[in-house]
């Protein structure tokens, strides 16, 4: 069975094992700015997807996901009173630092998927192209080790997310930037550890207790847990599904 076709013993909202769930631990964080994610289709139901785990962090995020074969992707839904930037290295873009004290508040937009999927987000997205696009400033490299990037300054999507608020959140960059850096942390571990490529006293939080390697189930079975799980870890992020009518 591979990972993405055991989602009966997954969280529903997280996508962790059951008994690894990171609920519990993920924040919720108040931001001036505010987060779009643009997801693939493809990435949606990948338990190493780590965007949607930054939108869970962040209060007032929205998740898009496009790609569907056949259906056009539709106009995002920006808040016209926000400054929509996208995060992208693009020829034309430029720094994001400068967008730190935009009068009005960012919605940052931030394609979620592999590198060729996110190359195209601003050519297939209706009025993407007269947004501008902007990049981070080099930085310590990525420990995303769940995925091989194609890109050796590449980053995780939550990586991105992370150091972008960390800059246009200005005085509260900092904080923003260190939670969502702890929870990226808790995730790559606890799946590194239930992998085998990593002890438990290494893993950032540590493993929750009754939790064996090789029966992420615990004590009480993987499909009960999940199920309890399914029904109190509520989404607390909006998403839309933006397929064409």
């Amino acid at each position: 069975m591979s990972r993405r076709d055991n989602q009966h013993v997954r969280c529903g909202r997280c996508r962790m094992h059951a008994s690894l769930c990171l609920c519990p631990v993920i924040p919720r964080v108040e931001t001036r700015t505010r987060l779009l994610l643009v997801m693939h289709r493809y990435e949606e139901r990948k338990p190493t997807n780590t965007g949607r785990l930054a939108a869970l962090c962040l209060s007032g995020s929205t998740i898009v996901v496009r790609g569907h074969a056949g259906k056009p992707s539709a106009p995002l839904p920006v808040a016209p009173d926000t400054q929509p930037v996208l995060l992208f290295p693009a020829e034309d873009a430029g720094p994001i630092a400068p967008f730190a004290v935009s009068e009005r508040p960012v919605t940052l937009i931030v394609p979620d998927g592999t590198w060729r999927q996110a190359s195209k987000v601003r050519a297939r997205v209706p009025g993407l192209r007269d947004v501008p696009c902007v990049t981070l400033p080099r930085g310590r490299p990525s420990t995303y080790a769940l995925r091989v990037d194609a890109h050796e300054t590449g980053l995780g999507t939550m990586e991105a997310i992370a150091r972008a608020f960390g800059i246009l959140e200005g005085d509260r960059g900092g904080e923003v930037q260190r939670q969502l850096e702890w929870v990226f942390r808790v995730m790559v571990e606890r799946t590194l550890w239930a992998r085998g490529a990593l002890g438990a006293g290494a893993v950032t939080g540590g493993i929750p207790a009754g939790v064996r390697r090789g029966d992420p189930g615990g004590l009480r079975g993987a499909r009960s847990i999940a199920d309890d799980l399914n029904r109190t870890c509520a989404p607390v992020c909006e998403r839309r599904d933006r397929r064409a009518p």
